[in-house]
């Protein structure tokens, strides 16, 4: 009798440890479309994405980090985690030694089935929109046990402050043509893209219309056609800008309303994450500064 009372109480506590355990699972869909589920909050991250390792850290949740890839460089504590490759050629074995209970990475990155066959959980997410950006900060705060209250207000702190953004644009800068160059080639940032929904809502227009795709390869003499009133670029593209055809002679070139940003600053207007207000706060400063008389 004492056996089979025993017995029952230890399938009794094995119930109540599975109904413990699967409380914990949460299933999520990532850009892939793929269903991942997490068994348990995770406490060793790996992030292969710069704009992911932000979102982590402003979940409140940068300690349990312990790995990065190549570019991550915000806050300044991700500095000092080892670095594992890059989205393009992630390093494997860095990864897997790092004993990692959730990878992050983007849906273009490679190395995805590789870390799943490997046992690993993946959850890839690339957001490129103001929209995917608060979905993002969702579909994290939710794998990470991060409560809805905190995500809300992640998202409400980042709506608030790029408001403050737009408000500071002065009455002469709204209706400004934009030029805004991403990298070279060139490539700009149309309409389409979360830089140029930034710009939007700064009031401001943008010389390169969305259905050109999000970030397109362009003819330098469509810029020039164009005669945008201010370009906004980063500091080693500008370098060479003036020797383009036909550059040097366009207004917004001659009467010097370039701005072109520092590699720190061109990482935060260049990643769609949770500091989408530093970048509008960046862009607004450009805009009140060469719209002066």
């Amino acid at each position: 009798m004492h056996k089979f009372l025993r017995k029952i109480q230890l399938s009794v506590v094995c119930v109540v440890w599975i109904v413990l355990t699967n409380a914990q699972a949460v299933v999520l869909k990532d850009d892939r479309q793929i269903d991942v589920t997490i068994v348990k909050p995770p406490q060793r991250i790996v992030s292969l994405l710069p704009s992911l390792t932000e979102t982590v850290c402003a979940l409140g949740q940068c300690r349990k980090l312990v790995g990065v890839d190549r570019y991550s460089s915000w806050p300044e504590s991700v500095n000092q985690l080892p670095r594992m490759g890059g989205g393009i050629d992630p390093h494997i074995e860095s990864v897997v030694a790092a004993k990692p209970d959730l990878v992050l990475m983007g849906t273009s990155a490679r190395g995805a089935e590789r870390f799943t066959s490997l046992g690993l959980t993946v959850l890839a997410l690339e957001p490129r929109t103001h929209a995917d950006v608060q979905r993002t900060i969702q579909i994290l705060g939710k794998a990470l046990d991060v409560s809805d209250k905190e995500i809300a207000m992640v998202w409400t702190e980042i709506q608030s402050a790029l408001q403050v953004a737009a408000q500071s644009v002065p009455p002469e800068a709204k209706g400004k043509r934009i030029y805004f160059e991403v990298s070279r080639a060139p490539y700009g940032a149309s309409e389409s893209s979360f830089i140029g929904e930034t710009l939007h809502h700064l009031g401001v227009k943008n010389i390169l219309p969305g259905s050109l795709g999000p970030f397109p390869k362009i003819n330098p003499e469509f810029v020039v056609r164009a005669q945008p009133d201010i370009i906004m670029v980063g500091d080693s593209n500008f370098a060479d800008m003036a020797s383009r055809p036909g550059w040097k002679n366009m207004q917004a070139m001659r009467m010097q309303h370039v701005c072109h940003f520092k590699k720190e600053d061109s990482n935060i207007l260049a990643r769609p994450g949770p500091r989408l207000a530093e970048a509008a706060k960046l862009m607004a400063q450009c805009l009140i500064e060469k719209s002066r008389p």
